[in-house]
């Protein structure tokens, strides 16, 4: 693996590793509390996020160095897992209600990243 993409592979290992970890924590430890805050949906898309967005950086990994937009697009899909899972976690298990504008900004990121991936697609030389 190129060393410029080797951070996105430890990032995405990191990321999926702990979105297992949230899901599970969600569906065992926390049910009752979340159940009892009718937050078990927010708790779960936080999760789905959180890992779809761990296979996106995965798959940007292996890329090559040349491709500086999709280095661009992980560390953007990184800030959405933090901004929108995270003050979706804390939103979901009663935290402050400043997180909730957070989480747009997290939304934000995420499709940010994804116009960088379409954008470098786009750009790229032609087979």
């Amino acid at each position: 693996m190129n060393t410029a993409y080797r951070w996105i592979g430890i990032l995405a290992g990191i990321l999926g590793l702990t979105g297992v970890a949230l899901g599970a924590f969600g569906a065992h430890a926390l049910k009752a509390t979340l159940l009892e805050l009718a937050t078990l949906p927010i708790w779960q898309t936080a999760v789905l996020y959180h890992l779809i967005h761990s296979v996106a950086l995965l798959a940007v990994a292996g890329r090559s160095a040349a491709d500086r937009k999709l280095a661009w697009a992980a560390g953007c899909w990184a800030v959405g897992i933090l901004f929108f899972s995270g003050s979706l976690y804390g939103l979901a298990l009663g935290g402050p209600k400043f997180l909730g504008p957070i989480t747009p900004l997290g939304g934000i990121a995420f499709l940010l990243g994804w116009s960088l991936v379409a954008w470098q697609a786009f750009r790229s030389p032609k087979p």
